[in-house]
Parts: C-alpha cells; structure tokens; sequence
C-alpha cells in the first residue's frame, strides 16, 4: 500500500487554518515547515517558555499532508481552501516509500552508554552490560531519554553525588527532588544509585503518567518514588535537587529551588546554554553558589551546595 505527501506552500496567516481544514477531511496527519528552511532565510519561531511570543508559523510556510492510497490530493486541497474562502494554492505530490515504520523507528534508537556505567536501553534492545546500571526507556512523548546532552550531564552529575552523599551524610540514602521531571529518567537513575526518597515534579500530565509507566517498567517504582504535579511536592527540603528545564525557568524558580535544598545539601541546574551560566549562577546567588560543573556540545550543568545554616 502507497501513500502520498501533498506539499503546498502558504502564507503565515492561512497556514494553520488549511492544515486543520485538511486534518478535518481525512489527511492522516499535517505538519508545517519552513519553506525557507536551509537558506539564509530561515526563520527561528520557538523560544524558551518566559520569553516573548513570537509567530507560531513562517512567513513562507509549507504544508505536508500524508494522505491514504485512495485520497485526492488536489481534490482534498481545494475543499480545504473552498471551506476557508481561500485561493487554491499551487502543491505537488510525493510518493513516500512504504516501509516497516515500527522497525525503522526502532532503529534510530540505540542502547545509549552515559557516565561511569549507565546503560539506557530501549525496551526491543537487550543491555550490552547485565552488570551495568540499566534504564529501561523508550522514547515518547515526555522529555528525558539520555539523548539529549542537557539530560546527559545530569545522568552523570547523579551518578556521582547520589551515592557520595549516603556515603557521606545520609546512610538511608539522599532525598531527592528532581524539578521538571519529564519522563522521569533522572529520578528513576537517582532511585537505582540509591536515594532513599524521590520526588519527581513536572507541569505536564503526560510527563507525570509516562514517569510512572517508566518506573513500573524499571522496577523502581514504590512509596519511596512519586512522581506528580507542583501542587503534589511535599512539603520540607531535600538533600538533593535537579532540575533540568531551561534558562529562564530556572531564573523565575531560583528561590523556590533553593528553599527545597537542605542546608548542606546540592542542587544542579541543567538545561542551560554555556553562554547562559553566568546569568543563570546570577539568580542563584543570593541562596547558593553554583558554578559550571561540566560542560557538554555547548550545554552545561552547573551545581552548589547550599550554604549549612548558620546556629
């Protein structure tokens, strides 16, 4: 069975309007691109949640529409434009090859080796290392899968200070909160090099309910591993804090943060540009010091520890 792409080019303001008016056809799915992507007019439209709001398409936008074996494209565009009163813009066609999609996605996704002895592994991929430390993950909606250097950095930052830290203060293990969970890959990582408590944060429901499906898939999960919405964090401090976002959040939430870190305890900030550190340590400074503690393809993790309290 062959399926088909239909490629218009739009105008910014008709962009999403045609790409809902396609989806309500029958397109399967509908997507919007730069038409100037790779040229020097490429145009960035995302920025890092606080920021202003920019366009949310280009001012040339390309539409891509996958369409069924049986459909039409020029019939089913020119319903879409007729329904909005818009002029039929000029598309071609592309046939896209039939594939197996399952295994050609599986296949981007290899087992991921971070730090000392992390394995991240895909649940149809078997551990290179039985012995090793296995996250079981695949990718999803949720952010976190090892992939990115930002999640990376903190993957190794845990691995080392987790365990340092029973060693050294909390022989039940640390308590950790870890802020802008996502797919919970940094908590589940803080449980399995021994925390004692671990609480997972996130805004996001879908982040929430994929971290729990991710800790039942690693066996890790239990009362000592929740994860939930801000109005769920318990109250108190913990001896550890991640929280991998981006800059600016971690601007707004500096004190917050800081408050949830015991006195003694570490935090580490990830998501964050090298570019960004200083503004970032900036915010932090009134509470805890914190410098780049590594530094990866142009991302850093910085970490303090908070200052004990003063009798």
């Amino acid at each position: 069975m062959s399926y088909r792409e239909l490629v218009a080019d739009t105008a910014r303001d008709d962009a999403e309007a045609l790409s809902d008016a396609l989806m309500e056809l029958g397109a399967l799915s509908v997507s919007i691109e730069d038409a100037d992507a790779n040229t020097p007019d490429e145009q960035p439209v995302f920025g890092e949640p606080g920021m202003m709001a920019g366009p949310r398409t280009w001012h040339h936008s390309r539409i891509v529409a996958l369409l069924a074996p049986e459909q039409d494209a020029g019939v089913l565009l020119n319903a879409a434009a007729n329904q909005l009163g818009l002029a039929v813009p000029t598309f071609e066609t592309r046939e896209v090859e039939d594939q197996d999609w399952v295994r050609l996605t599986q296949s981007q996704f290899e087992p991921i080796p971070i730090g000392e002895r992390i394995w991240v592994v895909p649940s149809w991929h078997a551990a290179p290392d039985p012995q090793a430390l296995i996250l079981e993950l695949d990718p999803g909606l949720a952010f976190g899968t090892g992939s990115h250097p930002t999640t990376r950095l903190c993957m190794e930052w845990i691995e080392r200070h987790v365990p340092a830290h029973a060693r050294e203060h909390t022989p039940g293990g640390a308590s950790v909160l870890d802020y802008g969970c996502g797919s919970g890959i940094l908590a589940i990582l803080a449980s399995k090099c021994g925390a004692g408590e671990v609480v997972g944060i996130d805004i996001d429901p879908q982040a929430v309910t994929t971290a729990n499906d991710n800790a039942l898939r690693n066996r890790v999960a239990g009362p000592h591993l929740r994860f939930g919405l801000p109005d769920d964090c318990p109250d108190g401090s913990f001896d550890i804090v991640v929280a991998n976002i981006l800059s600016n959040p971690l601007k707004v939430l500096a004190s917050m943060l800081c408050a949830r870190v015991a006195p003694g305890g570490r935090i580490a900030l990830s998501g964050v540009l090298a570019r960004q550190a200083d503004e970032v340590a900036a915010a932090y400074a009134p509470w805890i010091d914190v410098t780049v503690w590594r530094e990866h393809e142009g991302w850093v993790c910085l970490s303090g520890l908070r200052r004990a309290a003063v009798p």
